[in-house]
């Protein structure tokens, strides 16, 4: 791990700044924060109008004087002094005065894996900012396995993949650590472009990408025998005229339009077991792959895997919180350690 247990049991609140949505988890109390990593800004002022669900859903309906930012992109703060405001509103009063009483507030936060100082430094920076005196990384991978309770201390494989909105990542853990992992820039907001494209170009409709969402759900799967709906109405803009128009879409083209980037997470698991050790992938054959992450509720996805990779593949309970209610585990000291004693002692 990025730290010792016995560190993180010392912090106090757990953050996971996703580029959907942002986490907070507080010790003893549990998750206090699940909002979009989202902020409307009045740029002639730089007041905050909004933050979180308030704020997204102004995407694409504000006025010139109303920008909707987002500070976290792919699981790294962009923007460290919005995200210090996102999070201070999201906190609310009553938190942060509970937050302000502590002393020695020490923090955990979730990072993607090999993420470069700069972005570990940013993510440090945003909760200083918010009073935290020690900030630990724990890496999203191993957070994830353990809050969808993966044996991760144990001497056998596990296969994880974190299913973001910008990025996916994919790793085998065994005693505790990463043995061998990949991270792929392709996730839900790349799907989201490749149906909008496909829209564009095939039926010159202008859709924004907010309303992909219900597309998305429509999907009936990804596989070579796909189910669901033969056609999905999507409501939207003429390129030409610029009139509103809806458009019957074929399930089926759509599923094509998204095979790009579905590929690079299947070549990316490729990989992965490529570099894993033949006896730690006999125990995949078993054990498969666990889906964690929003991206990974995209219907179809899980049967897609089994058939390009001939392994058990299922999504967690939890999907889009295992990472944050792994990191509040540690915080409770529920993980304990495999403890290995020297030989003759």
């Amino acid at each position: 791990m990025t730290v010792s247990l016995e560190q993180l049991r010392r912090c106090q609140v757990a953050v996971d700044l996703g580029a959907a949505r942002t986490r907070v988890y507080m010790k003893g109390v549990g998750l206090v924060v699940d909002e979009p990593s989202v902020a409307a800004v009045n740029v002639r002022t730089g007041a905050l109008i909004g933050v979180g669900a308030f704020a997204e859903q102004m995407t694409g309906r504000t006025p010139q004087y109303i920008r909707v930012v987002r500070p976290v992109s792919g699981g790294t703060v962009v923007d460290i002094d919005m995200a210090r405001r996102m999070l201070r509103q999201l906190l609310g009063d009553k938190l942060r005065r509970k937050l302000r009483r502590t002393p020695m507030l020490r923090a955990a936060a979730c990072t993607p894996h090999e993420a470069d100082p700069l972005a570990q430094r940013a993510t440090i920076e945003t909760l200083v900012g918010l009073g935290a005196r020690r900030v630990e990384l724990v890496d999203i991978l191993i957070a994830a396995a353990v809050g969808c309770g993966l044996p991760v201390e144990e001497p056998t494989a596990t296969m994880i993949m974190v299913c973001g909105a910008a990025t996916t990542q994919i790793a085998v853990l065994s005693l505790g650590s990463i043995v061998t992992a990949e991270r792929v820039p392709a996730g839900g907001e790349a799907i989201d472009r490749a149906i909008v494209q496909h829209l564009r170009q095939e039926h010159e409709l202008v859709v924004p990408n907010q309303s992909v969402r219900p597309l998305q759900l429509a999907l009936g799967g990804q596989g070579p025998a796909p189910y669901g709906p033969a056609t999905s109405l999507v409501h939207g803009r003429d390129v030409v005229t610029g009139l509103a128009r809806s458009v019957d879409v074929d399930m089926a083209a759509v599923r094509e339009a998204i095979h790009t980037p579905l590929m690079a997470v299947i070549d990316g698991i490729g990989r992965v077991l490529r570099e894993c050790p033949p006896d730690l992938v006999a125990d995949l054959s078993e054990r498969g792959i666990i889906m964690v992450g929003g991206s990974a509720l995209l219907p179809g996805l899980d049967q897609m895997l089994r058939d390009a990779t001939g392994m058990p593949v299922r999504i967690a309970d939890q999907p889009d919180v295992c990472s944050v209610l792994g990191l509040g585990a540690m915080l409770e000291g529920k993980i304990q350690p495999m403890v290995l004693d020297p030989l003759g002692s």
